[in-house]
């Protein structure tokens, strides 16, 4: 089996895209959300880290945070909000005939893929570039016709703080030297 090598600097600023597993469109459902938005708060209260961005698809979502100094254990906390999640909604989401062996084995359920992506931010550039596809998924999938209709983002946030007009489609941002990471 491969050994997969994850980014570990700590204090660090991460994209991350989390996908349900084989795609399955229910993150968006209410409990769902409700759940996950639990599972956050509970895992901040226990590990503390700052959501800088976030956008909830049907089957997958991308979020930025950043980790507290001298902590880059984001791969507890994912698995903290996961088991969370699985737990609230694993009686009406659980597919028996999506279980394999592994699965068995690992104890897992059938809500999430076992993998997840990560990107270590590098610099102001980085982030504003992911920051911005974080921002267009929902237009890029064909969910919403504008950035500002989709409602399951951190968009509107960051329209209040005046980072993005409410006709930002993507091709321009405005400057984002305001924004400061761990904000």
């Amino acid at each position: 089996m491969p050994h997969y090598r994850r980014a570990d600097t700590p204090g660090g600023t991460y994209f991350f895209t989390v996908v349900s597993y084989r795609r399955q469109p229910f993150l968006c459902d209410p409990d769902v959300r409700a759940a996950l938005r639990q599972a956050i708060l509970n895992t901040r209260g226990i590990q503390p880290f700052t959501v800088e961005a976030w956008v909830l698809l049907p089957d997958h979502l991308h979020c930025i945070w950043t980790l507290p100094e001298g902590d880059a254990d984001f791969d507890g906390r994912w698995a903290r909000i996961k088991r969370f999640v699985t737990k609230e909604c694993r009686a009406y989401l659980h597919r028996n005939g999506l279980m394999h062996a592994s699965k068995e084995r690992r104890k897992e359920s059938t809500l999430w893929q076992r993998r997840y992506w990560e990107h270590l931010i590098r610099d102001p550039r980085d982030f504003r570039r992911h920051l911005d596809y974080l921002h267009f998924n929902p237009v890029k999938h064909g969910l919403v016709a504008r950035v500002i209709d989709w409602p399951y983002s951190t968009f509107h946030r960051h329209l209040r703080r005046g980072v993005y007009a409410e006709n930002w489609a993507g091709e321009s941002i405005r400057d984002t030297g305001n924004i400061r990471f761990g904000e």
